[in-house]
């Protein structure tokens, strides 16, 4: 059973409802992402879902050497900051070293492990130790039984607020699948388990160096995530994501953000 005491922001979180990450994939100037917070906040507190805004502060894990990464370490964190400030909501952002998990921790309530790092050790050891809560993608090449190792790390470190994000798993080369037993095997853990909605239906690898991506497919992906008893829903939204500056592809238009939620918070209410 998760111990709610280890997760300060799901103190409020009821057996009919599931908590939300959700905001841009990146943090691309100091403005829009207060517009998108802004509605997340409206929405989710209409709906009665605990709610965490998220904002990478950079990305490191870009295809090409040309693609957008950021608008500057601190400036991007500082948003995220007076996000949370502002509106009263926990923030997450990623971090890609043990040196960014400190400084990272200044700024954030839940630090996150992207999928392809979930094994570097010293990495997960560094974000245990700032005590903040710590959100693991599990990779695209692990099965949802694999995770617990990650999780005794970040436990065995002296913290025990640790939750797991599936976000699909490789499909050849070009595509990803979504295994819904590994919701069931990661929550074994005994740690919330989230479903990423929208990374989970990316298409990587493509020839022209941008990962494709079948955001028609979020509502379905979503459903099936919440009727199989995932914890929490992971999402990026943007205001048109046809120009987001990064994974604009697989994003959620965010005027259709409060629909889906509504649909999901009725199939909650359901089980």
């Amino acid at each position: 059973m998760i111990n709610l005491n280890d997760y300060p922001f799901l103190k409020s979180l009821k057996n009919n409802r599931f908590f939300l990450l959700a905001g841009p994939c990146v943090i691309e100037d100091e403005e829009s992402p207060f517009i998108i917070a802004e509605k997340l906040v409206q929405i989710t507190r209409s709906l009665d879902i605990p709610f965490v805004f998220k904002g990478s502060y950079r990305k490191a894990n870009r295809s090409r050497l040309d693609s957008f990464q950021g608008i500057g370490d601190e400036k991007a964190l500082n948003v995220l900051k007076n996000i949370s400030r502002q509106f009263d909501v926990p923030v997450v952002t990623d971090i890609h070293s043990c040196e960014e998990a400190a400084m990272a921790a200044e700024y954030v309530d839940i630090l996150q492990i992207p999928a392809f790092l979930c094994r570097q050790t010293d990495l997960l050891v560094a974000a245990a130790k700032t005590g903040k809560t710590i959100n693991i993608k599990k990779g695209q090449f692990l099965s949802g039984e694999s995770m617990r190792f990650a999780v005794e790390k970040v436990q065995q470190s002296g913290n025990h607020s640790v939750m797991l994000t599936d976000r699909g798993n490789f499909f050849g080369y070009q595509d990803l699948v979504v295994d819904y037993r590994n919701i069931y095997e990661m929550q074994k853990n005994n740690v919330p388990v989230i479903m990423d909605v929208t990374h989970s239906l990316q298409q990587p690898n493509q020839t022209g160096g941008v990962t494709g991506g079948r955001p028609e497919l979020i509502e379905l992906i979503s459903k099936a995530a919440v009727a199989v008893g995932a914890d929490g829903i992971f999402m990026e939204t943007h205001p048109d994501p046809a120009k987001a500056k990064s994974d604009g592809a697989n994003m959620l238009r965010l005027d259709l953000v409060n629909n889906l939620l509504e649909k999901l918070v009725k199939i909650k209410q359901c089980l």
